[in-house]
């Protein structure tokens, strides 16, 4: 899948869960959402493209970028 298609997909799963009054859950609940709905392919192309050198931080919605550091299952 593409680069742009996923942090696109990501960033979208992130807008839902911006509103959450928990910080910390929403992130896990992000997590949560990758690892039940997102095959393992998918989860490792996300990680390889945040740990790529020419990915930009800003790029993708803090809470998911922290969600895929944290709690991602790759």
């Amino acid at each position: 899948m593409e680069k742009n298609n996923l942090i696109t997909m990501a960033n979208q799963i992130g807008a839902f869960f911006k509103s959450y009054p928990d910080k910390e859950q929403a992130t896990k609940d992000i997590a949560g959402h990758l690892n039940k709905f997102w095959p393992p392919v998918m989860r490792k192309k996300i990680v390889e493209i945040i740990s790529s050198e020419d990915f930009k931080s800003e790029e993708m919605n803090q809470m998911v970028l922290d969600a895929i550091k944290k709690y991602l299952k790759h």
